[in-house]
């Protein structure tokens, strides 16, 4: 199945494997290359070194195009534009406040530029900074999230932009992307589905949660770092939902901090970072203090695999999800239904009765 999207990013389906902190690993990302689709590294919970080999895993596991996820407000962000010019990445992810500079050294480059976006005025902001494509989630999809429904945000955005588009939230199979392509999307990005692979990395311990927990029970709350974000509802974001504000204040210090070490940057550093996300004009002081909150919560879930005592970011969609497919069964699983999609609507127009 082509589309401008896929023309855009060189793969054979319009399928984006969208760069979930902590899960998109050089492993997920190669296997959804390998099997057509278009792979995110998370690299916004990386150093620079692990990005690098990151992206030498990943070219030792599949001659196919992948792309790389990062913020452009950290310190090294531009050692990372540098990193994915020398390599030769086809895409690069991003979402809040990107760096014009740096969006226009990537595309004279060749790197396809395809930010994630949640709200319509975000997702024109992105195109008139360069975007050469967009990911547009609407509230339904899991981490940091918006407040309007995927199939509203869509046509707002298509009529406003002229750069293809991937469709996020709420899509698991090949009925969702026709969906989205009779919508005027020209593909679909899923993070969720993804996370529920053979190939994620993330704890069976974890993954079990996920497949047991119904959609009501996929909430958004701002108690992680201000920003509105869909996760599971747990006991652990009870716990965040009952304390003082004093008590997150001292929580987001403590993890900024553990963040900071782990990312190989320092406390002026992060300082600094919040200073740019702070001149965006997009978040307040305290939501850019409480930015390194989620990555040191959802770690305690995805890596160390002890879900209740960490943040599960969810698209509603995992409450229709129940199995753990291999990606490429996933990916192929989701053509084929696609295609029978397609024979049946034909029959449908044409007058024919449903296929038995």
């Amino acid at each position: 199945m082509q589309t401008p999207l896929t023309e855009l990013l060189g793969c054979r389906y319009p399928i984006i494997q969208t760069a979930m902190g902590w899960v998109a690993d050089p492993t997920l990302v190669a296997a959804t290359a390998n099997a057509g689709g278009f792979g995110f590294l998370a690299g916004a919970v990386m150093t620079l070194d692990e990005i690098e080999k990151g992206i030498l895993t990943i070219k030792s596991q599949t001659d196919a195009p992948f792309g790389v996820n990062f913020h452009m407000y950290v310190p090294f962000a531009e050692d990372i534009v540098d990193l994915c010019i020398e390599h030769q990445i086809r895409a690069v992810s991003y979402s809040r406040s990107p760096s014009a500079a740096s969006v226009e050294k990537l595309k004279r480059a060749g790197v396809v530029c395809i930010p994630t976006v949640g709200a319509f005025k975000h997702a024109v902001k992105a195109v008139e900074l360069g975007a050469d494509a967009l990911v547009i989630q609407g509230g339904e999809g899991g981490g940091h999230t918006g407040s309007v429904a995927t199939s509203i945000l869509l046509g707002q955005v298509r009529g406003a932009v002229s750069v293809p588009i991937a469709a996020a939230g709420g899509f698991r199979d090949g009925g969702g992307l026709i969906a989205a392509l009779a919508m005027g999307a020209q593909g679909v990005a899923m993070g969720t589905r993804f996370l529920l692979t053979q190939e994620s990395p993330v704890p069976d311990a974890t993954k079990a949660v996920y497949l047991k927990t119904p959609p009501e029970q996929i909430v958004v709350s701002t108690r992680l770092d201000g920003l509105p974000q869909r996760m599971i509802a747990n006991s652990y974001l009870a716990r965040l939902i009952d304390a003082s504000q004093i008590g997150l204040l001292m929580r987001a210090l403590r993890n900024g901090l553990a963040f900071t070490k782990m990312t190989g940057s320092s406390l002026w550093d992060m300082l600094k970072s919040a200073w740019r996300m702070r001149r965006g004009g997009e978040l307040s002081l305290g939501q850019t203090l409480m930015a390194a909150n989620a990555p040191m919560m959802i770690q305690e879930a995805m890596v160390h695999g002890r879900p209740e005592e960490g943040i599960l970011p969810s698209g509603q969609v995992a409450g229709l999800i129940d199995d753990l497919p291999t990606v490429d069964a996933l990916i192929s699983g989701i053509m084929a239904e696609a295609d029978s999609t397609l024979q049946t609507l034909y029959q449908h127009r044409n007058g024919g009765n449903h296929p038995d």
